[in-house]
């Protein structure tokens, strides 16, 4: 029962709410004055929102503030002076600590004894974070590896693989939509897409038999507890 409290209620479901906030506004960040400082600030968001909500323990919080923390420092020094701090620092520990978040709902939903409104909080936030994962290394590979993406969509969209385009593509990906717009050219990519692909078909298919054998474990013994009441 210890393993299966050590998420807070409370900033699980506000990890929940700054998840759904970022994913429905990047797309729309790029139109405003000062969106690279808006997309900067929801990022931090996401990450303090994700320690809050997995850092109940000691050993979880230490081990995600030593990401947290100089992934952060790199996002913002990466802000104000590009030059002096590639992009690809503060995507490699973003990368690293969705995964440990990642990694604690998966413990959290696979050791939960009964279906709560916080194991499916926990269910959406782990279906979410994976998205935002593939998201940061896809734009981490098409900063390393010029032309990884083919885009043959409408050139006006844009042709790199920025916050938006990572976004979009994850989730395609995620779901097994795959429109065809943007296309992995490079065999780094292919083997992310694959790999985020399986993971999500892999996930759905095991979040939907734990979620049913739980709520199977439990019924009959509520049934029970009526019989003999009556």
């Amino acid at each position: 029962m210890a393993v299966y409290g050590r998420f807070a209620p409370l900033a699980q479901l506000i990890f929940l709410v700054v998840l759904a906030l970022f994913i429905v506004a990047v797309p729309f960040i790029e139109f405003l004055p000062g969106g690279e400082l808006i997309n900067s600030l929801l990022l931090t968001l996401v990450l303090i929102s994700g320690v809050m909500a997995i850092g109940t323990r000691r050993g979880t919080l230490v081990l995600a503030m030593l990401v947290v923390i100089p992934g952060l420092a790199a996002r913002w020094i990466n802000y104000y002076r590009p030059e002096a701090m590639p992009p690809g620092v503060h995507l490699a520990f973003g990368i690293l600590f969705l995964a440990i978040v990642a990694v604690q709902f998966l413990q959290f939903l696979l050791r939960a004894p009964r279906v709560t409104a916080q194991v499916l909080q926990a269910g959406i936030s782990t279906y979410l974070v994976f998205g935002l994962l593939w998201m940061l290394a896809y734009m981490l590979v098409g900063w390393l590896i010029p032309g990884a993406f083919g885009f043959s969509g409408d050139p006006g969209a844009g042709q790199r693989m920025d916050a938006s385009n990572a976004l979009y593509y994850s989730f395609v990906t995620l779901t097994t939509m795959g429109y065809g717009d943007i296309l992995p050219v490079s065999r780094v990519a292919r083997m992310l897409a694959i790999l985020e692909s399986t993971t999500g078909v892999l996930y759905m298919s095991v979040l939907i038999a734990r979620l049913v054998g739980l709520y199977s474990t439990v019924t009959p013994i509520r049934d029970e507890d009526d019989v003999a009441g009556q």
